[in-house]
């Protein structure tokens, strides 16, 4: 090797070695990463299904006169959007069927962008970060604190001769 070779690899050495040390860093905490991830989307969509079953007078109300779900009478479209709210939110903190349960609320959340004209421009932006989550846990999956993690390793233990 050459000089010129050498003098062009040493100043990027340091850089390789503080970048592989970062790496490692950020990758040790992934799985914290993926587990906030989960808890701050079941917050959000839990704390919403929550709301309606409490105050379902009002939830029939407001399925019936301001959300304008389409293809489904306004009961069965309350009954569905706080089920999904409850049950799937509950699946993603778990991290058990993650990428259906992230798929399922995805569609909830478009639903709710599409149905409802009274969104203000704040409001669609929390849909839309929703959605982006949501998005990352449907391609990325839930991570290794999960059950999913978990089948995963059970099922791959069960199998191995």
């Amino acid at each position: 090797m050459n000089t010129i070779q050498t003098a062009w690899r040493r100043p990027f050495a340091g850089i390789q070695s503080f970048y592989r040390a970062y790496q490692h860093g950020v990758t040790r905490l992934t799985p914290v990463f993926d587990l906030a991830l989960r808890c701050y989307i079941f917050q959000v969509f839990f704390a919403s299904g929550w709301v309606k079953v409490h105050h379902w007078p009002g939830t029939l109300y407001l399925f019936q006169y301001e959300y304008h779900v389409p293809w489904l009478p306004a009961e069965w479209a309350a009954v569905l959007a706080a089920s999904a709210e409850l049950g799937l939110s509950s699946l993603l903190l778990a991290g058990y069927v993650t990428r259906f349960a992230a798929t399922g609320l995805w569609i909830l959340n478009a639903v709710a962008v599409i149905s409802y004209p009274g969104l203000t421009a704040e409001t669609v932006k929390d849909h839309y970060l929703w959605g982006a989550l949501l998005t990352v846990l449907l391609f990325h999956g839930a991570g290794i604190w999960s059950l999913d993690a978990w089948r995963q390793r059970q099922t791959t233990v069960s199998h191995s001769p």
